[in-house]
């Protein structure tokens, strides 16, 4: 198989399980709106690394025959991720444009007051968290999306690095 036909492959694998990433991804996000004294959301955003390594041995064992190297590793996972977080985008952007009607920033505004005494505590500046905080109250539901995809894109790269050096195996014999 050339390169050029093993990227296909590895987009439309990545993409399809993207999904999986993007059900869980938005299950933690309704845990996390819907039952923020719960840890479920937190739990749930946490297993990320674990599905996409789960997704990644899937396609490296059913597609590959059981190799991948490190490469291709890191590129299916960053790819899996990198889908995941654009259509969270959209999933995201739809609940603050239609459905949020502020709840989101009263969750992080009660989040913030419950952190104050440590921050205090700690001799660092409330105020400082205050002024975020009302920054990102002025951003448009599009713009807060996109700062999440931005993160998103960001945290893949450094989480798709350690799911490839985890997942990669080479052909036997």
């Amino acid at each position: 198989m050339g390169f050029a036909q093993a990227l296909v492959q590895l987009k439309a694998f990545a993409r399809q399980d993207g999904l999986i990433v993007l059900l869980l991804w938005t299950a933690s996000f309704a845990a996390t709106i819907l039952m923020p004294q719960m840890p479920w959301g937190n739990l749930l955003a946490l297993a990320t690394p674990f599905v996409v390594y789960w997704r990644l041995a899937g396609f490296r064992d059913y597609a590959l025959g059981g190799s991948i190297s490190f490469w291709r590793a890191f590129a299916y996972s960053w790819y899996t991720l990198f889908y995941a977080s654009l259509l969270f985008c959209i999933v995201q952007y739809v609940y603050f444009r239609f459905l949020d009607g502020g709840r989101f920033f009263d969750i992080m505004n009660s989040g913030l007051r419950m952190l104050e005494p440590i921050y205090k505590e700690q001799g660092l500046s409330v105020q400082e968290l205050k002024d975020s905080m009302s920054l990102l109250q002025t951003l448009k539901p599009i713009q807060l999306a996109f700062v999440v995809l931005t993160q998103n894109i960001f945290i893949a790269v450094l989480l798709s690095l350690p799911i490839a050096l985890i997942g990669r195996r080479k052909k036997k014999g």
